[in-house]
């Protein structure tokens, strides 16, 4: 894995190179930029005004702004002026380095990708909400997509109707109603329409249970 990549902005920011490099980090500083752009950036007070063109250049990659004083009104400006956070160029560069791990680990758990979830053939990306049944895109309705998102979630067990009505519907009082079964036949139709084999069975009197095999469960359908 390489170094994380760190701008330095300011006079203040660049005199912190030498600590930054024997921390494991690769620095750079105006015009010298990482090619894909930095991990983050370190600015001095004055470059404060330069934060909107960075933000809107590199999106969400952490800005930190030297304060000068830990006072409640730099703390204010800092915040104001659309930095991430502060740094204090007063101080020695420790609390700058855990504010910066900090910052570089947020970034680093918010870009994993959430876990697919897959029975069988059938995979869904909760990132992106596709749906696909083996190489075949599956389109589906908001109130589908959360009803076999929840079934995904609890695949291999029975998901009784009262559930899916409160977690689907919010709803938990109209358990006379058929729209479930409505829904269920929706779903079923659309992940089966290239004759794959079902996915979604039927448990009278339990619920519904979604998995590759057919539950060994009396009263499935």
């Amino acid at each position: 894995m390489s170094d994380p990549q760190i701008l330095l902005l300011g006079p203040e920011a660049e005199a912190l190179a030498a600590r930054l490099e024997a921390s494991g980090y690769a620095c750079s500083s105006e015009g010298q930029g990482p090619e894909g752009g930095p991990d983050a950036v370190l600015l001095s007070a004055g470059e404060a005004g330069r934060i909107a063109a960075l933000r809107a250049r590199w999106g969400n990659v952490p800005l930190l702004l030297d304060v000068g004083d830990d006072t409640v009104e730099a703390r204010v400006h800092c915040l104001s002026s659309g930095a991430d956070d502060f740094w204090l160029s007063s101080l020695g560069p420790s609390d700058l380095l855990m504010r910066l791990r900090l910052h570089l680990d947020l970034t680093r758990r918010a870009n994993v990708p959430a876990q697919l979830l897959q029975v069988g053939d059938l995979v869904v990306n909760p990132s992106t909400r596709q749906v696909k049944r083996g190489p075949r895109p599956v389109g589906l309705t908001s109130r589908e997509y959360q009803l076999l998102l929840l079934l995904l979630e609890r695949k291999g067990t029975v998901v009784s109707r009262d559930l899916i009505l409160r977690q689907v519907w919010n709803d938990d009082q109209a358990t006379t109603s058929n729209v479930i079964e409505v829904y269920v036949r929706y779903l079923r139709q659309k992940l089966e329409e290239g004759g794959e084999r079902r996915l979604i069975h039927t448990i009278r009197g339990q619920g519904y249970c979604l998995s590759e095999r057919l539950p060994q469960l009396e009263g499935r359908s």
